[in-house]
């Protein structure tokens, strides 16, 4: 963490959920621009907080990694230095191993079937694992399809990726599914991913849509291929700290906010993703859309035995069953 973000931390050590007045205040760091759909949907929660509280509560909200990465910011929960962060799910593996079950490749049908299990007693059960670690969910963000980006090789078949490093998140189920399909996964922090893809240390990525566009990464690669291997979401979080000394009315108009900024990010999501595909093609982007079966196939063994987990098992087993 930066000199200024660590002297930023210990003054909020108390303030994570303070008190200005009449006001209870809630921070929020996270790590995305302020053009990103998710920093705006958030806006759209703080917003509408402070509407439906008549000015009772306010979120002030940090963004571009001020208060921290991902990783500390998750800490920084943990403490109650900071109130409400937003990371991906696959961040939240090392917190509560039910989430890796949303890193798993090809285990959502289609976007509407991945909309269908996180809104419901699934999801629920998946954003209340992590209270055991002070950290409790509160709504999952639409973070689209990944796929996979390189800096100069197409890619139609898994067999394409061999010899090709990948940046992964620091997920273990994502590096074993990069290595399953012949890549050589490397996980690198998000914020040096443009340097490092510049410099050869890696010579692919995988993303979204969006993230691909606003980070600039097309500048530098040069084929984009749509293999859809993963959707993990994003997820808005809390800490417990701060959530338990909320009063059940506050609770009651956070969780009202909460809901209003997810209806709103899919949409804002959805424009996001079409003007990203539509923009990385004109800067020169080649967009590939390969089969998906063959690496589909190439993953089934890390399915399987995933599958005959005791604690992910029933999980992947009620996603697959889920309408």
């Amino acid at each position: 963490m930066t000199i200024r973000a660590s002297i930023l931390a210990f003054t909020l050590v108390l303030v994570g959920c303070g008190r200005t007045s009449d006001t209870t205040v809630i921070t929020l760091g996270h790590g995305l621009d302020p053009t990103h759909p998710v920093h705006q949907s958030m806006v759209f929660m703080a917003d509408t907080l402070a509407v439906i509280s008549e000015g009772a509560m306010r979120i002030d909200i940090y963004p571009s990694q001020q208060l921290g990465t991902e990783r500390q910011l998750l800490e920084l929960l943990q403490i109650g230095s900071v109130g409400i962060t937003k990371v991906s799910a696959a961040v939240m593996e090392g917190f509560a191993p039910e989430y890796r079950v949303l890193g798993l490749p090809y285990i959502f049908r289609d976007e509407a079937h991945r909309h269908r299990v996180l809104e419901g007693q699934i999801g629920e059960e998946i954003l209340l694992s992590s209270e055991r670690a002070l950290i409790r969910g509160l709504t999952f963000y639409d973070a689209g399809s990944r796929s996979f980006y390189t800096k100069s090789r197409r890619v139609e078949t898994p067999e394409d990726l061999e010899g090709l490093k990948v940046r992964t998140m620091e997920s273990a189920s994502q590096i074993r599914m990069v290595n399953a399909m012949g890549g050589s996964a490397t996980p690198i922090a998000w914020g040096e991913l443009y340097t490092a893809l510049q410099q050869g240390v890696v010579d692919a990525a995988e993303n979204n849509p969006p993230s691909f566009y606003l980070s600039r990464h097309y500048e530098v690669c040069q084929y984009y291929i749509l293999d859809e291997h993963s959707a993990v979401p994003d997820v808005l979080l809390v800490s417990t700290h701060v959530w338990n000394r909320l009063d059940v009315q506050q609770r009651a108009w956070l969780s009202e906010a909460v809901r209003a900024s997810a209806k709103v990010q899919k949409r804002l999501w959805r424009l996001a993703s079409d003007d990203a595909l539509a923009a990385v093609t004109e800067a020169g982007v080649e967009i590939l859309r390969p089969d998906k079966s063959p690496f589909e196939a190439a993953v089934s063994d890390i399915m399987a035995e995933y599958e005959a987990d005791p604690r992910l098992g029933p999980l992947i087993r009620g996603i697959r069953s889920a309408p």
